[in-house]
C-alpha cells in the first residue's frame, strides 16, 4: 500500500451518485460530512431532459439544488458526473449536459459514473467483462443488460466516447465487496486498452444504500482498513435510507463519527486518483489483470452485489 501525503494512516472518501437525492434529503448527511473533516465526491445530473424520469431525485435544472450543490464544491467537495439526466440522453443532449456542467461548476467533470438506467452508458452491462466472463454475467442477469448500452458505439446516436476522452478522466466501473477497495483492485486508476473512450477505470468499495454502507463501514473494517495502510473509495446512494423521520440514522453518524476521529486522508475520489496515478510505473491493464478483475466482481454479483 502507498505511504499517504501527511503521514495519514489510510485513505477514506466516497463517490455518491444522485438517484432519489433532494435537496431535503442530502443537506443533512453533507452537513455531516463537512463538519467531521470528510471532503467526499457527489454526482449530478447537469440538466433536465425532455424524456421521462427514471428516477426522482433532483437535477442541476433546479436552482436550488444547484445552488447547494454550488456551496458543496466551494467547501471542498468533488462534484461528479452521473450522464447527463436521469434518463437516457443522445448525444448533442450529453454534450449540453456537459457544457451545462462546466458552466456551473467551472471545468469538465473530472470524475463520473454510469447512471443504470441509461442507455448512454459507457462500457456498460455486459461490456464491462469479456470472454467467458461476458457469458456467465448474461446468464446471471438473464439477458438484461445483454448489448443495452450504446454510449461506446460510434454509430449510435447515444454514441459519446469521444467526449468522455476529451473531457472527464476517471470513470467508476468495478464495485467489490472490500472496505480496502485498493486490496480488491491494486491497479487503480488503470487504462483498459479494450475500453479506449476511457481514459481511467477507478473501483470503488459496495454500500450501495444505507444498510450496504454501514456493514461496509463496520467498527471491524474500519480497524482493518487502518492496520492495512488502504484506500476505501465507498460506492453509495446517500439518497437511499440514510434518514429516518427526518433525522440522519444514528448508527450512520456514530460510524462517520468514529471514523472522523482515526488519523485518515479524507479527501475527494479525484485527488486521491490523482494521487495513486502520479506513482504508478504503468497504469495499462494487462490481459490477465483484466481477468482477474472480472471474475473477483462476477463473485461479488453472485453473492448479491448490487453494482
Amino acid at each position: 500500500m502507498p505511504s499517504w501525503p501527511n503521514d495519514k494512516r489510510f485513505a477514506f472518501t466516497v463517490f455518491d451518485d444522485p438517484d432519489a437525492q433532494t435537496l431535503e434529503s442530502g443537506r443533512p448527511v453533507y452537513d455531516l460530512l463537512a463538519a467531521l473533516g470528510f471532503r467526499t465526491t457527489k454526482a449530478v445530473w447537469p440538466i433536465r431532459g425532455g424524456g421521462t424520469p427514471t428516477d426522482r431525485g433532483q437535477t442541476c435544472a433546479e436552482s436550488d439544488y444547484r445552488k447547494w450543490v454550488e456551496e458543496l464544491q466551494a467547501q471542498g467537495f468533488e462534484i461528479a458526473y452521473h450522464n447527463a439526466t436521469n434518463h437516457s440522453s443522445p448525444r448533442d443532449q450529453t454534450a449540453r449536459a456537459l457544457e451545462s456542467f462546466r458552466h456551473y461548476f467551472g471545468a469538465y467533470p473530472a470524475s463520473m459514473a454510469n447512471h443504470m438506467e441509461n442507455e448512454e452508458g459507457l462500457y456498460h452491462g455486459d461490456e464491462r467483462v469479456s470472454g467467458v466472463r461476458r457469458l456467465l454475467y448474461n446468464a446471471l442477469t438473464r439477458g438484461r443488460n445483454r448489448g443495452r448500452f450504446k454510449g461506446h458505439v460510434p454509430e449510435h446516436p447515444y454514441f459519446w466516447g469521444d467526449l468522455c476522452r476529451a473531457h472527464i478522466t476517471y470513470v467508476r466501473n468495478f464495485v467489490f465487496d472490500d472496505v480496502n477497495t485498493l486490496a480488491a483492485c491494486p491497479y487503480l486508476p488503470y487504462h483498459d486498452p479494450r475500453r479506449p473512450w476511457v481514459n481511467y477505470w477507478f473501483a470503488c468499495s459496495e454500500g450501495n444504500q444505507y444498510p450496504a454502507f454501514v456493514r461496509m463501514l463496520s467498527e471491524a473494517n474500519q480497524d482493518r482498513l487502518e492496520a492495512e495502510g488502504g484506500l476505501c473509495i465507498m460506492y453509495t446512494h446517500f439518497g437511499h435510507g440514510y434518514l429516518e423521520g427526518g433525522r440522519l440514522r444514528p448508527r450512520f453518524v456514530a460510524l462517520m463519527e468514529r471514523l472522523a476521529a482515526k488519523d485518515g486522508w479524507f479527501v475527494p475520489v479525484a485527488t486521491v486518483l490523482d494521487f495513486l496515478r502520479a506513482r504508478r510505473a504503468s497504469l495499462t491493464l494487462t490481459g490477465a489483470q483484466r481477468r482477474e478483475l472480472e471474475w473477483r466482481w462476477l463473485r461479488h454479483k453472485l453473492r448479491g452485489g448490487t453494482s
